[in-house]
């Protein structure tokens, strides 16, 4: 089977992710490494898309993300110097959101709004970009008309982060290989957040010191 099974994307988002963050902590003057990690959160929220879509128990998938999120957060403080919530709580509004968008679609429009107004009073990550873009994704299609929202997103959000987003306007050409195949299972997945923040934390920590 030709093309990028679920488990690859995994791989991929979880490495981006990994390189953004190594700049963050580490090199925070090597803009490049930031911009690599643009393309893990829309993996993220496709994967996220995925995962509510196949789960068999939806209160055990939003369990989880609650657990990690809650793990994740004070390392995500201490290793970014923050307050606000971690990406885990982002993904877990926007689980929600699919949720209600696939239980009640005639009130779906409400229930991305109030996502939306969630992440910015909370401050979470990518705040209502991040559920305006979840909210694209679960409609991905590859025709005009998809494309021009989504360029119109990211050209709308330079306003927010400035030309940062820009390579995030491809990601859509590695879902158009998605073969929707699970690929080997990947147990660790979300694990990988609270773990890969541990470790960075953890290098940081030991290059104070030495």
């Amino acid at each position: 089977m030709t093309g990028l099974n679920s488990h690859h994307l995994k791989l991929i988002a979880a490495a981006s992710m990994f390189i953004d963050h190594i700049g963050v902590v580490l090199y925070p003057e090597s803009d490049w490494l930031r911009m690599v990690g643009r393309i893990s959160f829309p993996l993220f929220a496709w994967l996220l898309i995925q995962g509510e879509a196949h789960t068999r128990n939806i209160w055990r998938y939003g369990l989880r993300l609650a657990v990690l999120g809650l793990v994740s957060q004070p390392l995500y403080q201490i290793a970014f110097d923050v307050t606000t919530p971690n990406i885990l709580f982002h993904l877990l509004v926007g689980l929600m959101c699919l949720r209600m968008t696939r239980l009640q679609p005639k009130w779906a429009w409400l229930a991305w709004i109030a996502g939306a107004l969630i992440t910015e009073v909370l401050g979470i990550s990518y705040g209502s970009y991040g559920i305006a873009l979840i909210l694209l994704l679960r409609y991905f299609r590859n025709r005009p008309p998809w494309w021009m929202a989504w360029i119109s997103l990211h050209l709308a959000s330079i306003a927010l982060f400035g030309t940062f987003q820009m390579p995030v306007l491809p990601v859509p050409l590695l879902l158009m290989a998605y073969n929707q195949q699970r690929g080997a299972k990947a147990r660790w997945f979300y694990a990988f957040y609270p773990a890969h923040l541990l470790l960075l934390v953890l290098v940081r920590g030991s290059n104070v010191y030495n």
